[in-house]
């Protein structure tokens, strides 16, 4: 892995970390590919493509009892041969209103660099507490 490409991306992972404290959807959509898919940690609820993450992120900002995610990279590889990379890492949830943890577990995600900037294709979570 290129020392510029880790460097990209969890800079973006930042940004997305930020985002979800700050309840900024402006700040998600350009992180994620048209196309992309989630995969909830506890029910595997699949969330296919940005609008329909953008749509479940807006009503999670707008929920009564609100949990705030961060993702925190353990692990990034990119590809020899694509312009993608791997991303592992572990992911808690800590209610909003008292910092209590809600859930947490471990988390990957697949990138895409196109056009020079990286974006998040896949993710899959798996709740460990």
């Amino acid at each position: 892995m290129t020392h510029a490409a880790d460097l990209a991306i969890r800079l973006r992972r930042a940004a997305f970390n930020r985002a979800l404290e700050q309840a900024d959807l402006a700040v998600i959509g350009p992180l994620l590919a048209p196309d992309a898919v989630l995969v909830t940690g506890t029910d595997s609820a699949v969330i296919s493509g940005r609008k329909a993450q953008l749509l479940a992120w807006k009503r999670e900002f707008a929920a009564a009892a609100r949990t705030i995610y961060v993702r925190t990279p353990t692990l990034i590889e990119a590809s020899r041969i694509e312009p993608i990379a791997l991303e592992q890492g572990d992911w808690l949830g800590r209610n909003a209103a008292s910092g209590e943890l809600v859930a947490a577990g471990r988390y990957s995600a697949k990138w895409r660099e196109t056009s020079g900037a990286w974006t998040i294709v896949a993710e899959i979570f798996v709740t460990m507490e």
